[in-house]
């Protein structure tokens, strides 16, 4: 019995990360549509995304870090990627991009029923 609750436990943790990934993919693609990125912004999107991916990543696994701390610790690297990103898209593209996450914000407070 015991056997089968670990064995569940993995294989809801692998559709998790599956579905972050997939959702995470799908930002990506909405963030270089709706920004009309140029190929150069791309490649630049794509280098800071995994540079970033991978710090991310390596807080999370982090043992000696509180959650809070590493919650602390992923809100300073978003800003610090936002900072980056801002570098190199137009002004009308950082307000596009603003709008979205304040957008994204919103629908992540709303219940997954749909309703409040």
């Amino acid at each position: 019995m015991v056997a089968f609750s670990f064995v569940g436990t993995a294989a809801m943790a692998q559709l998790e990360q599956k579905d972050y990934k997939k959702s995470h993919e799908e930002w990506d693609k909405k963030l270089k549509e709706e920004l009309k990125l140029s190929s150069d912004q791309v490649v630049k999107y794509d280098a800071l995304t995994k540079e970033y991916g991978d710090k991310m990543s390596a807080i999370a696994q982090d043992a000696s870090l509180s959650k809070d701390a590493q919650k602390e610790k992923r809100m300073a690297l978003k800003r610090e990627k936002e900072a980056k990103l801002f570098e190199f898209l137009t002004p009308e593209q950082q307000t596009t991009y603003k709008e979205l996450i304040e957008k994204k914000k919103k629908e992540m407070e709303k219940p997954a029923d749909g309703k409040y």
